[in-house]
């Protein structure tokens, strides 16, 4: 029987979120931990491989960690990486706000998930999943970051205005962890 695979996260949205998408037939057991990862700095494959490996030394035992950019297209990515410290400076009508300036407001909404299986000369795999959208001004509940001011293409509604069941299915999140269980779905079979 493999170890269980630690979840490394502190927000119950982003739990939530995992938990559902992920469903009952996936083939390992997952629990959560939240731990206190650095904050690193660079490209966002760099920041999940150094982050889940991080995670990974802390664990002593495999690992999932989640990263997840908002990138605009006016800003050439920016925020990227950094939005966690954009939204809690300026909220949803901030983020919306800076795109004051620019005509193009069309933004990627991306999300990393990076797993090892715990030892140092484990790789770290990295599952990516990207929904396209404009960022709008915000409507809908404030409940989970900045999904106010995100209208994913194709839709009239931002995330936040989703019901849970439909942004599940659409969402960066969801196509990212596709590619994660589709990964250990294969391994299974082998």
């Amino acid at each position: 029987m493999s170890k269980p695979i630690t979840f490394v996260t502190g927000n119950e949205k982003k739990l939530e979120e995992f938990v559902t998408i992920l469903g009952k037939n996936f083939p390992r057991e997952v629990k959560n931990m939240k731990v206190d990862l650095p904050e690193y700095q660079g490209e966002i494959d760099e920041i999940c491989v150094s982050k889940c490996r991080t995670a990974a030394d802390i664990i002593k035992g495999p690992v999932i960690i989640e990263d997840t950019c908002l990138c605009f297209k006016a800003m050439k990515g920016l925020p990227g990486p950094y939005i966690k410290w954009f939204l809690d400076k300026l909220g949803p009508e901030g983020l919306y706000q800076m795109l004051h300036g620019w005509e193009d407001k069309t933004a990627e909404a991306l999300c990393t998930f990076a797993y090892c299986a715990g030892e140092p000369e484990d790789p770290v795999l990295l599952f990516q999943g990207r929904t396209d959208g404009t960022i709008v001004s915000p409507r809908g509940p404030r409940d989970f970051g900045w999904d106010a001011c995100f209208q994913p293409l194709g839709s009239d509604k931002t995330y936040a205005e989703l019901p849970k069941e439909v942004k599940n299915q659409i969402s960066h999140r969801s196509k990212a962890l596709k590619k994660l269980k589709e990964h250990f779905m294969k391994e299974v079979q082998h």
